[in-house]
């Protein structure tokens, strides 16, 4: 993940040299309207709203897990909201720097009316769940192809006030996995529900609660008056980690935890590593499958942003 994100942080710099020279060079200002000034560089800052969702090994529809839509179980919604700050050039380019917050959650009881014949019904009586607040710092670009293709001002009329995008980018992201037991959320981390850490599972590191994401996706922003915009988008984030829900490989010999934890720490792990229908008997074998570690966990959403642009007004 280094190599692209060095791409993306070269370019997003060269993007801002360009800006930054193309303005000095021109160095006029024209009309806007009647009341404000227009340059080729618009700031904006702004505030959005957010309803995410994730795919990861926990949860889904009835079936085999699929990808994208085919395994997402609406019923996994949470909600969420942010802050940027966005720099256009010329309307047809934008750097975005945004900070997000929201809760990710999903449980294998919603597959619960799944037909006991159903594949899916091993998930069910795996009986895992989750929930992690997701802090966000994201760096995106914005392509508006009508402003990059179209030469406006050789037309005889004024341009949409409606500007589809194409957007992409990278973040940077904080999370940390609980499950619900005895009446409070528990930290999963900590408890190594997979071995991680633990001399016998040499290749089980314990996992960063820290990590990346290549946001991409497409919006459209509509331009409410002359210092207010509105963008709708739909952004997806594969993410470079697995344990966004604390799970990836096989169970574990139950019987190890006493190695390495005692009291309430080794009481939790004993009982959120294995919570089959009938949890807290040690009914799961060893090296049984618990998740899929071919897929790294993925999270999206679609965003409602309002902004102002700083744009000069006329005296």
């Amino acid at each position: 993940m280094k190599k692209p994100i060095l791409h993306f942080v070269k370019a997003a710099t060269f993007l801002l040299f360009l800006t930054a020279t193309s303005s000095n060079a021109q160095g006029q200002y024209y009309f806007y309207n009647d009341s404000y000034y227009a340059s080729p560089i618009v700031f904006e800052i702004g505030a959005s709203g957010s309803v995410v969702n994730s795919l990861t090994d926990i949860g889904g529809k009835k079936g085999i897990g699929g990808k994208f839509l085919k395994d997402l179980n609406m019923g996994n919604t949470e909600f969420g909201g942010g802050a940027f700050l966005a720099l256009t050039y010329k309307d047809m380019l934008a750097l975005r720097l945004e900070g997000n917050y929201f809760r990710l959650s999903a449980s294998d009881s919603v597959l619960a009316n799944v037909p006991k014949t159903d594949i899916a019904r091993a998930r069910y009586n795996r009986n895992l769940s989750f929930r992690t607040n997701i802090t966000e710092i994201a760096l995106l670009a914005e392509f508006h192809p009508l402003y990059a293709f179209i030469d406006w001002a050789s037309k005889d009329y004024a341009p949409p006030r409606i500007s589809p995008y194409l957007l992409v980018g990278i973040s940077y992201f904080k999370f940390n996995p609980e499950a619900y037991l005895n009446g409070r959320w528990v930290a999963l981390q900590p408890l190594s529900t997979e071995g991680q850490g633990f001399a016998e599972y040499p290749d089980r590191k314990p996992y960063n609660l820290n990590a990346l994401a290549i946001p991409f996706g497409a919006g459209a922003k509509y331009e409410l008056s002359p210092l207010l915009n509105l963008r709708a988008e739909f952004v997806y984030r594969p993410t470079n980690t697995d344990y966004i829900d604390d799970v990836s490989t096989n169970y574990i010999d139950k019987s190890l935890y006493a190695n390495y934890f005692t009291g309430a720490k080794l009481n939790n792990a004993l009982r959120l590593n294995d919570r089959q229908r009938g949890e807290y008997l040690p009914q799961t074998d060893a090296g049984k499958k618990r998740g899929n570690p071919k897929d790294n966990d993925n999270y999206f959403g679609f965003n409602l942003k309002i902004s102002l642009a700083l744009r000069g007004r006329e005296r």
